[in-house]
């Protein structure tokens, strides 16, 4: 803290989150612009020692993170993949979409020309109203893309594993 010449002191704050400060110390209330964010108006709150206006903007942080909690969903995809293919498929994911397990679903060790096989589990969050009936409206062509060639893959182990068989 630095005094003046007069004995005023001195304290150098952003002005803009000293406004609620000072507003709730005029009125009791947390009142905030909308280009101000709670959060620098917490550390000011904690800077001046201001207990109650501590909780109320903790409280007010927790409120928006439940609406966003509750605006959003995730979306999660399994891709079927073969050994060779999972560095393509990695590489190809994009829009949002991360890599969120990858399960490996054995190896044809009767076959050497075999490769093993994985699920590539992904998923993307989604504004809620994009949503209906559990499925993304707007799935990407590159999500559409690599889902038909894990359909294709699939197709052809099954019918080679089952030819194998008899």
């Amino acid at each position: 803290l630095f005094q003046d010449e007069t004995g005023a002191i001195l304290i150098d704050r952003d002005p803009e989150y000293f406004a609620p400060v000072l507003n709730y110390l005029r009125h009791g209330k947390l009142v905030v612009n909308k280009n101000v964010s709670i959060e620098g108006v917490l550390e000011e709150a904690e800077f001046y020692n201001l207990p109650r206006l501590i909780q109320l903007c903790t409280e007010r942080l927790a409120e928006f993170g439940l609406k966003k909690a509750k605006q959003t969903k995730h979306v999660y995809r399994v891709l079927q993949c073969h050994e060779e293919e999972l560095t393509n498929v990695v590489s190809a994911m994009s829009d949002g979409w991360k890599l969120v397990q990858l399960i490996p679903v054995g190896q044809f060790q009767y076959q050497s020309d075999m490769q093993s096989e994985f699920l590539c589990v992904v998923s993307r969050e989604f504004p809620d109203n994009e949503i209906k009936n559990g499925e993304h409206t707007d799935l990407t062509d590159r999500v559409k893309a690599l889902q038909q060639k894990a359909r294709r893959k699939s197709i052809i182990s099954i019918f080679y594993l089952y030819s194998q068989s008899k």
